[in-house]
């Protein structure tokens, strides 16, 4: 492979691409922070400019999850949002492309396709939802091949080393080097460009790129800035209730799929209350279940999870912080069959790891030099342990027989000093891409060598989907629980999680149709999709569970799962009129008897059926009520901290009541009269940071007092 070409600027690499690349220019993007912002503004400026030539060169950017500081809709939010977005965001520098279709005024000569949206920022932006992808995460690769990218530009870490400098693609190793293999098996020329971006945390195994992977590297220190950190989230009593449902539901010694946002969170916080406070976890989930607690999961972790998920996120680093997530598997089938069956255990070697390895037929009795390199990458040999001209065993000057299949052989091996201690490579957690808060990618660039090691970001097209190494993934994924949110739910158990039946793109697909399946086809995995059982619509509340919806992104056939704040429907195998039963007793009692009556009206449900009476208790306030001693505490707010300040905390949350009242004016009205009639005063802090300190017109006046009332 030849060397990268070191461009030291970016105007100079944007020059490169435009004289390298005939015609016109189709960029494919990671998702996420994995883009090279920098670069990808220079160059959608460099051809934005060329539209008033006669034949423009055109430019086709595929990517997703276009990622854009907060601005707030309202000028009090934008007067809340300013300080914070400077202070948490720092430098992160927008994308030009973003900002112009969001404004209408993307050139014709140019197209954004992108195949995830960030949840709801393109609803009714007609260029964004005609130029959408629907596709499978694990198809975005060949996808990008079918579309023409002859450019793949990604932001990079570097690690300098005696030998140079070494390359990660850190957060997003998830589509690229897939998509390069493709492009170079099937003949297709692909420009590939790194950028580097020192703040990027350096990810070690298969993120690290090859030398020479890239045509170009980007040395340009103004390629590096501040990574987008979207700060954590207050985490409500309903998310805590789906999350502790959730949490019951994990097996010891199993593996684990979780998002990002509150939910996520709550979802750690939860397994960390099970772990450490398991007399409260209990007394919580008593309190919790009104229909009993059989088969759920109220033990501690004496094993451990191992984590395999598309998204890295936040909570996942809080379980290996809690030695949660510890259970570790291996890269080699055998081994990890081995593990699995505590042949193992402890993951110690002995003269019985090497009889076990034998047993199995990963090695030979006379050892060869594949199985040599094979036993040292896996500790169980240390580096002291080689072969000698004649075939024997050299234990640092110490002969013994090269026969594995002798006991006496494995024990003076022992006794030699050439066993280590304990198996090499193992890892916790499998990533195809992150995204955090400040803090999470401050523990990852700090955290020590060996810890990090145990993670390893990969190809999404080993993460999200059985095919390729079958055997190997179905042994490391054993007992999985796959845990995605959704939108809605019908009562015959379709999910609704990516758009409207207007066929509006809320957000995308990504990977939850592949993990849904996969739980299918693994023999003791489930997956679990989450919701809240209702929803503010500008019509009024509404249920999150519906008899009927015109999109879908999880067919029926696969329904599983369902969890809401009011309990778990385990559909599985289950007959239709099951399945409504089910749904309907995990829904809000105020829509309960509107969605039996639909079902009885289809003919699928019977008659005389009724929800029984512990299913009528279905509301926030009696949820409220179950989970309030443990709302201070075990529950908190915010279980992770948050970047945003006390003060800050409580203008957002006042600032979020005003903006629910907009939507009902029974609501509305009743707290501008409490708020007109009250005395009290904002802190002149508060006021100042919204812009209303000097509150002179009728306008600002009205909102002083209607934000002081809210307070």
């Amino acid at each position: 492979m030849a060397a990268s070409l070191l461009i030291p600027t970016l105007a100079q690499a944007v020059e490169h691409v435009l004289a390298a690349v005939e015609g016109d220019i189709v960029l494919g993007l990671p998702l996420g922070i994995g883009k090279p912002n920098p670069f990808v503004n220079l160059l959608y400026r460099r051809i934005k400019a060329m539209g008033g030539d006669a034949k423009p060169r055109r430019l086709k950017i595929i990517t997703a999850l276009s990622l854009e500081k907060p601005e707030g809709a309202s000028e009090l939010e934008q007067h809340f949002l300013a300080p914070l977005v400077e202070r948490v965001f720092k430098d992160y520098p927008d994308l030009d492309y973003v900002k112009d279709l969001r404004a209408g005024v993307l050139p014709p000569h140019i197209e954004v396709s992108e195949f995830f949206f960030k949840t709801g920022d393109y609803l009714g932006n007609e260029r964004a939802q005609q130029a959408y992808i629907s596709t499978n995460y694990t198809f975005v690769a060949r996808d990008m091949g079918v579309l023409g990218v002859n450019v793949i530009a990604q932001a990079v870490a570097a690690r300098d080393t005696a030998d140079g400098t070494e390359l990660s693609l850190s957060s997003n190793p998830d589509v690229t080097f897939e998509l390069a293999q493709r492009q170079a098996e099937g003949g297709r020329p692909l420009l590939k460009v790194g950028v580097i971006n020192r703040q990027l945390p350096f990810m070690p195994g298969p993120a690290i790129t090859p030398p020479g992977f890239f045509d170009v590297v980007v040395t340009d220190t103004a390629a590096t800035h501040a990574l987008f950190a979207p700060p954590n989230g207050k985490v409500a009593t309903a998310d805590y209730a789906i999350a502790l449902h959730a949490a019951s539901l994990v097996v010891d010694g199993g593996t684990l799929q979780i998002g990002i946002g509150a939910l996520g969170d709550a979802i750690a916080q939860a397994l960390v209350v099970r772990e450490r406070a398991n007399a409260d976890y209990r007394r919580i989930m008593a309190a919790l279940c009104t229909d009993g607690l059989d088969g759920r999961e109220l033990g501690g972790f004496g094993q451990g999870l191992y984590g395999c998920s598309e998204m890295f996120v936040n909570g996942f680093l809080q379980l290996m912080r809690a030695g949660i997530l510890r259970r570790e598997v291996f890269d080699d089938e055998a081994v990890q069959r081995l593990v699995n069956e505590g042949r193992i255990p402890g993951l110690a070697v002995t003269p019985d790891t090497l009889a076990a390895l034998l047993e199995a037929g990963r090695i030979r009795p006379a050892l060869d030099a594949q199985d040599l390199t094979f036993l040292h990458a896996l500790g169980v040999l240390t580096a002291g342990v080689s072969l000698s001209a004649d075939g024997d065993l050299d234990v640092q000057g110490r002969r013994i027989a090269n026969r594995l299949d002798d006991a006496a052989v494995r024990t003076a091996l022992r006794d030699a000093g050439g066993l280590g201690q304990r198996l090499a490579g193992g890892v916790v957690l499998h990533g195809g891409f992150f995204l955090g808060p400040t803090d999470f990618y401050e523990g990852l660039r700090n955290m020590p060598p060996e810890a990090l090691a145990r993670i390893a970001m990969t190809r999404i097209d080993f993460i999200n989907q059985l095919h390729g190494r079958s055997a190997l993934k179905a042994a490391q994924r054993r007992k999985a629980r796959f845990m995605n949110t959704t939108m809605m739910v019908t009562l015959l158990g379709a999910a609704v999680s990516d758009g409207l039946e207007s066929g509006q793109v809320v957000s995308g697909v990504g990977g939850q149709y592949n993990f849904v399946a996969m739980a299918h086809a693994l023999p003791d995995a489930r997956s679990i999709l989450m919701l809240r059982a209702s929803y503010e619509h500008k019509d009024g509340l509404r249920s999150t569970l519906v008899w009927n919806y015109g999109h879908g992104t999880i067919p029926r056939h696969l329904r599983d799962v369902v969890i809401t704040e009011y309990g778990v429907a385990d559909l599985r195998a289950q007959p239709d009129g099951e399945v409504i039963k089910r749904l309907v007793a995990i829904a809000d009692s105020r829509f309960q008897d509107a969605l039996v009556a639909q079902a009885k009206a289809a003919g699928k449900l019977d008659a005389g059926y009724e929800v029984p009476e512990q299913y009528r208790q279905n509301l926030p306030e009696v949820l409220h009520a179950r989970l309030q001693p443990w709302r201070s505490g075990l529950l908190p707010d915010f279980p992770f901290g948050t970047d945003l300040t006390e003060g800050e905390i409580e203008m957002v949350t006042a600032l979020r009541k005003m903006q629910q009242a907009t939507r009902h004016p029974v609501e509305l009205v009743a707290m501008v009269l409490k708020s007109l009639a009250g005395t009290r005063e904002a802190p002149p802090a508060y006021l100042e940071r919204l812009g209303l300190d000097d509150a002179t017109s009728f306008k600002k006046m009205f909102l002083r007092k209607l934000f002081a009332g809210n307070l």
